[in-house]
């Protein structure tokens, strides 16, 4: 799979990555592990290079059995960019009583990187980012915390995830190093990175967008859909229509097409894809070697939004 720089930094990831979120889901732990092993062994065999986890992802469990399957698959961590996030908070904890909330405060932000460096079995974080802002984020708070994790070498870059640009840019302009990556829904069905500043920023600074459900839920794949509650109204027939006409011209699957329409933005958008199953794992692998036309990319822009363009 075709690689491109991460950011400005010197790691270099695969076109598309790889979601961890549910690898661990059935709470099943012999299972679990058995799920993540065949998971990550086939996107490492499709080329992915960019593995996306969270502290909160099953509760933790999603970096247990990432870490257990880095211990079965010996040389793997060298090859392989770990991505993880932290900053959300579960009501009641850590006592009875406490709102489910975001926390950038520096003790959690150390406490929870000493965690999933635990769960991981790793020593050093490739790419550690906050995973919802926090309305409390002092900026010169979390730049201290990213500076003390770097220089203990816990943490090699920092990002983070679900970030307006005033926000990217509140907290880049108190770190000392670039944030590399912004984690934000972008498909076909979720098209505000494009009018928000979101993208544009990315560009301009040379930040990589990771693009978390890049196929709209699953509605714009060959696969069951599973939808979070902001997605529940999300309207796919248009768009699913159009796939379907490139998808037969090409010879390539919905999921293929969907895929390659964010990789031909300018700004660099890797797709993360989530799903367990290994066939596809493989079918959205091939999303890399498939090279969109401009007429293509814009008529499914336009199925997108329901209307021409002005």
């Amino acid at each position: 799979m075709q690689k491109i720089p991460l950011g400005k930094s010197s790691l270099v990831t695969s076109r598309l990555a790889y979601g961890c979120w549910r690898i661990a889901n059935s709470g099943d732990d012999a299972l679990d592990t058995r799920v993540a092993r065949t998971a990550v062994e086939t996107a490492v065999e499709c080329g992915y290079t960019l593995f996306d986890l969270a502290d909160i992802y099953c509760r933790g469990r999603s970096e247990i059995v990432f870490g257990q399957a880095l211990r079965q698959l010996p040389g793997l961590r060298s090859q392989i960019i770990i991505a993880t996030k932290c900053g959300i908070r579960f009501a009641d904890e850590p006592s009875a009583g406490a709102p489910f909330r975001y926390d950038f405060s520096a003790e959690h932000i150390a406490a929870s990187c000493e965690q999933s460096l635990r769960r991981l079995g790793i020593e050093t974080i490739d790419v550690y980012q906050l995973h919802r802002p926090d309305w409390l984020m002092n900026a010169e708070e979390v730049a201290t915390a990213f500076a003390k994790l770097k220089k203990e070498g816990k943490v090699r870059e920092f990002g983070v995830s679900n970030f307006s640009p005033s926000q990217v840019s509140l907290l880049q302009q108190a770190c000392d190093s670039a944030l590399l990556v912004n984690q934000v829904e972008i498909s076909l069905l979720q098209l505000s990175t494009f009018t928000d500043g979101t993208l544009d920023q990315c560009q301009a600074q040379k930040m990589t967008p990771l693009a978390w459900s890049p196929l709209g839920g699953g509605l714009l794949g060959e696969g069951a859909a599973s939808l979070l509650p902001s997605q529940k109204s999300y309207r796919p027939v248009a768009v699913i229509a159009e796939l379907d006409r490139i998808s037969l011209d090409r010879g390539v699957t919905r999921t293929a097409v969907a895929l390659a329409w964010l990789l031909l933005h300018p700004a660099g958008i890797v797709p993360i894809v989530g799903s367990t199953q290994p066939d596809r794992i493989r079918v959205s692998a091939t999303a890399a070697n498939v090279q969109l036309s401009r007429e293509e990319w814009y008529r499914l822009l336009e199925a997108a939004r329901g209307e021409q363009l002005p």
